[in-house]
């Protein structure tokens, strides 16, 4: 046999390896797209198909291509299942891959069969050979109809398909609001202090709302407690901390494979002057910050409307961080 009888195998093996190529160095282009539709919805069952029968006769060309893409559907799964339960996991790599071996191992196998084979078959469809297929000549008007219709039916189907996934909707718009201790650890936060000492904490923000954000965080000073028997709030002390701040974020894609790095973050140091045990709540708005009442003489906002701040940052309707304070004297 000629080495173009194996055209379309040696074609899946350079496309595979073409697609390990352009996810490195054009991962947003549009061939990248197309070949990664093909890389997993059929090059796998077509080979695993042409590697189980190499014969003409064993199978059809119709039954060869709805087994290509049905068995591209289960095998790419069992792939992934199998990832799962390696050090690797199911990241985009570990499959990349995994899936690339898939093919070439399977190509190879192919190859091999095919050359054996008594008959092999190798795919060159002609027009006289799909209406062979569809047995067009002895059909009705009403059945070539009808097969006209399934034929753009499922032309549409994968175009629509192709688009969806080349298109994919924005993620969910979402953003990360964190406090770590001082040694840039979700750990060793300054939770006991002595009146007038110093503690210090670092804010993260990173944005992931697909646009430029502006973001304005107050930190609040609140001595509260919640009350079982009316299940409510009583906020008895609340005053605005130093160090209020904002900035402004350009949106971050999720990076779901490499490492995650902060977009940006401050440290904040503060101190409280009056001993008991205290809250110290962050608060976070997006594009412009709530209007506050006048400020009372006192300082003490427990008795003006902001205290709604607090209360909706523990219902949850305020993005918020909270860091309990026992200060001793």
């Amino acid at each position: 046999m000629k080495l173009k009888d194996y055209w379309d195998l040696l074609t899946i093996i350079t496309l595979s390896i073409l697609l390990d190529l352009l996810i490195f160095y054009a991962p947003d282009s549009f061939l990248r797209k197309a070949l990664g539709l093909a890389f997993v919805l059929f090059f796998p069952g077509y080979i695993f198909i042409t590697a189980l029968f190499p014969n003409r006769k064993e199978l059809d060309n119709l039954e060869r291509l709805a087994l290509s893409f049905g068995l591209s559907i289960a095998i790419v799964p069992l792939i992934g299942l199998g990832l799962n339960y390696t050090p690797w996991g199911i990241r985009l790599i570990p499959i990349l891959v995994s899936l690339t071996i898939f093919n070439i191992a399977f190509s190879i196998i192919a190859i091999y069969r095919r050359a054996k084979a008594f008959e092999p078959w190798i795919p060159w469809i002609t027009l006289e050979d799909v209406k062979k297929e569809l047995e067009w000549e002895e059909s009705s008007k009403l059945d070539k109809a009808l097969t006209v219709i399934l034929i753009i039916a499922i032309i549409t189907s994968i175009g629509t398909l192709g688009y969806v996934i080349t298109h994919p909707k924005p993620g969910e718009a979402f953003t990360e609001f964190y406090i770590l201790g001082p040694e840039g650890k979700a750990a060793d936060y300054p939770t006991e202090l002595r009146v007038g000492q110093e503690g210090r904490v670092i804010i993260g923000i990173v944005n992931h709302e697909h646009r430029n954000v502006t973001y304005y965080v107050q930190i609040w000073l609140v001595n509260l407690t919640w009350d079982s028997t009316t299940n409510t709030t009583i906020i008895y002390e609340m005053y605005p901390m130093p160090g209020w701040f904002n900035v402004t974020l350009p949106d971050v894609p999720v990076n779901i494979e490499g490492n995650w790095t902060p977009q940006f973050e401050t440290n904040y140091t503060f101190s409280i002057d009056k001993p008991g045990q205290w809250q110290v709540w962050f608060l976070l708005f997006k594009d412009e910050p709530p209007e506050l009442p006048p400020a009372p003489l006192d300082g003490n906002y427990a008795e003006t409307d902001a205290k709604n701040l607090i209360l909706d940052a523990i219902n949850g309707t305020v993005q918020s961080l909270k860091l309990n304070v026992k200060v001793t004297s």
